[in-house]
């Protein structure tokens, strides 16, 4: 899911003076007067108007933070009734949205693994990081609890959520009329599965670290919606002239110029984009896209620091042009995760243990650029307009997780991505399908003639819907989306779906 923490989202702003600039004299300001005048799409567009008009040009991190999950009309954040961002009638549909066979097989991918590691009779804890509605967890634990061993393992289930409103509905999905208590790190109540209870919190770094559990995480469709900044190179600028050349010869502009010669010519720099609204004009009174992207004038903290983390970004600055996009909370995200399977260097775990599943989009090996999307109503819109009521979205950079786990936690090992597609064919979707299509005729037949016809559209869609899951074409989900597993280190075994086979 596509939520981060609320409270961040209502000092974001503030806090991100850290990292803003203050625009120069010949940029373009905003007055308080044409902020007050102007008619805004959303209450959100107009505060952020007003904290830009503040501060100056923001990053496009926190842009994306106030937009997704500002407290003043937050995308996920929101209040209004009535609204729901998932499903047909929504904005988007995810995978566990569009076939249980999907959860089904995450399931069973997590049972894989827990017998691949010793079937532990106690411990397991499940882990979800951004769970939407709740429906993926929810074909998770109705599957598992056909194997019993595991489910008498289960100590807990923890959901990720920041939203209240999600955090409603999943508790209505998997809990049902049980009640809801309050904690020390957020809510309770007993699932409707065999008795296990879920827990919700705000942030991974709330759910107790306790080197003796087994912790089973997935993150589908999260990683997209956490914030990036982005950055340019830009070349050195000219170095100014130390001598001029007269009529009676070259004469030095500056006491210090053998000084300034001698200097090293600086290289190319990183500058980071920034968000500013877009100006009104006389033929457009009011543009379509509310705020823009524009060019850093100076460095700022933030591309002075983060371009330095890895080599794969250090490599791209000397071609003056390159672009980057870089999550700082998708890698502390991931950090976290390795940790909790495979400890620290300062706090190491004696025995790692659990296992990862992070499903999402994004390139394989290369770092996104210009991937920043709104979608509104199923389609794509300008990540800038009509702030708090459109999703924004960008690729998630599999092999800077990749990173961030490995560089975190020495007790793990990292696999994939693998394309959506032959990692769910590997679990068998297929065949699950089948299974399913057979249960369906079957009912057909027992109903007789005149009392098919919603088995016969229901039959339909199971069909459409598998195939649309690892469908590699424009339409389908199978390329585009990638599985990245994060496992103890063992040597190199593989987990099923990525080469591996059920122990």
């Amino acid at each position: 899911m596509k939520s981060i923490i609320a409270s961040q989202a209502r000092n974001a702003l503030r806090n991100a003076a850290r990292g803003k600039y203050r625009a120069p004299c010949s940029a373009i300001r905003w007055s308080s007067s044409e902020t007050e005048a102007r008619q805004w799409s959303t209450p959100l567009a107009k505060q952020l108007s007003e904290a830009i008009t503040a501060t100056g040009p923001i990053p496009l991190a926190s842009f994306m933070r106030m937009c997704l999950t500002s407290d003043v009309g937050g995308y996920y954040t929101s209040k209004q009734e009535g609204r729901d961002q998932f499903g047909q009638k929504g904005d988007f549909i995810t995978s566990p949205e569009i076939s249980q066979i999907f959860g089904e097989l995450i399931g069973i991918w997590f049972v894989a693994e827990w017998m691949a590691q010793g079937k532990k009779g106690k411990g397991v804890e499940f882990i979800e990081i951004g769970p939407g509605r709740g429906t993926l967890m929810d074909d998770m634990l109705r599957t598992i609890r056909n194997f019993q061993p595991m489910v008498d393992a289960i100590e807990a289930v923890y959901m990720v959520e920041a939203s209240p409103a999600l955090r409603e509905s999943q508790k209505q999905l998997l809990c049902g009329d049980n009640e809801m208590v309050e904690t020390e790190i957020g809510w309770r109540c007993i699932s409707k599965y065999a008795d296990i209870p879920i827990i919700w919190t705000e942030n991974i770094r709330f759910v107790p670290s306790d080197h003796d559990k087994t912790p089973f995480i997935v993150a589908h469709e999260f990683f997209d919606a956490l914030p990036i900044h982005a950055f340019q190179s830009v070349p050195p600028p000219p170095q100014e002239p130390t001598t001029i050349k007269t009529p009676t010869g070259s004469h030095e502009l500056t006491p210090d110029a053998a000084a300034i010669r001698a200097k090293k010519t600086p290289g190319p720099q990183w500058r980071e984009m920034v968000v500013s609204p877009t100006p009104q004009t006389p033929t457009s009174k009011q543009p379509t896209d509310e705020f823009h992207l524009t060019l850093s004038p100076a460095p700022t903290p933030h591309s002075l620091y983060l371009p330095s983390l890895s080599p794969r970004y250090k490599a791209l600055l000397p071609t003056p042009g390159s672009l980057i996009e870089i999550s700082p909370e998708s890698l502390t995200y991931t950090s976290a995760i390795a940790t909790l399977i495979g400890g620290s260097s300062e706090h190491p775990k004696k025995i790692p243990s659990g296992a990862a599943l992070i499903l999402d989009y994004g390139p394989s090996a290369t770092i996104p650029i210009n991937s920043l999307r709104g979608i509104r109503d199923h389609k794509y819109v300008s990540p800038f307009s009509a702030p708090g009521l459109v999703d924004l979205s960008a690729d998630v950079d599999f092999t800077g997780l990749a990173e961030a786990a490995l560089n975190a936690s020495p007790g793990v090992e990292v696999h994939g991505p693998v394309e959506q597609a032959g990692f769910l064919s590997a679990m068998g979707i297929k065949e699950r399908a089948e299974m399913l299509v057979k249960g369906l005729e079957k009912s057909k037949w027992v109903a007789g003639k005149g009392k098919s016809e919603g088995v016969d559209e229901r039959i339909r869609e199971v069909q459409g819907a598998w195939r649309r899951l690892v469908d590699r074409g424009g339409s389908g989900m199978g390329k585009v989306y990638k599985a990245l597993a994060i496992v103890p280190e063992s040597g190199g075994r593989k987990p099923v779906g990525f080469g591996g086979d059920v122990v």
